[in-house]
């Protein structure tokens, strides 16, 4: 562990990771997925039930999106998603407060970003097949559509939800 943490340390303090070398934001690949970044209020299809909000934000000078949820009950979860330049693939890799974590990657297909995957629930140690679509939409919003495919080898709905502009600020 010790060893861990000088490396660490050595790796932060060099130059090549301190230096201001390279810039994501005038890169169109790292842009692909802005549509998503915001304050969200993410509700069902009629936006009369609130599922929770979410926040996701343009880190590491662009090379990076952030996302922090907290559900309507409580619950939190985050993500990191980044465009890797040697798959030309976008990644997202959740983590949340106990049940799941989540690796999909993929690409925008037709204005849609579709990543896919894989789900691991931790508290059944299981994992299955996992795709997420995020579609914007006309009126500035953005559906997130999540499927987990079944033992049947089918497709089944996981989790549709709207997001929504919102003033919502939440902390880390």
């Amino acid at each position: 562990m010790r060893n861990l943490t000088l490396l660490l340390l050595l790796l932060a303090t060099s130059p090549s990771w301190s230096a201001d070398i390279y810039s994501c934001m005038d890169k169109p690949a790292y842009r692909q997925f802005d549509f998503w970044a915001g304050s969200w209020r993410v509700t069902d299809k009629d936006g009369e039930k609130t599922y929770g909000n979410n926040t996701i934000t343009v880190e590491e000078k662009g090379c990076l999106l952030q996302e922090r949820w907290r559900s309507a009950s409580g619950g939190t979860g985050s993500s990191i998603n980044y465009y890797n330049p040697d798959d030309g693939m976008w990644r997202q890799l959740w983590v949340d407060s106990g049940s799941s974590i989540i690796d999909i990657a993929g690409n925008l297909h037709d204005g849609s970003m579709v990543l896919v995957g894989t789900i691991y629930y931790l508290g059944e140690a299981r994992r299955a097949d996992f795709r997420g679509t995020w579609t914007p939409l006309p009126d500035g919003s953005v559906r997130q559509f999540f499927e987990e495919r079944n033992a049947d080898g089918e497709w089944q709905t996981w989790f549709d939800g709207y997001y929504r502009p919102s003033e919502v600020t939440q902390s880390p």
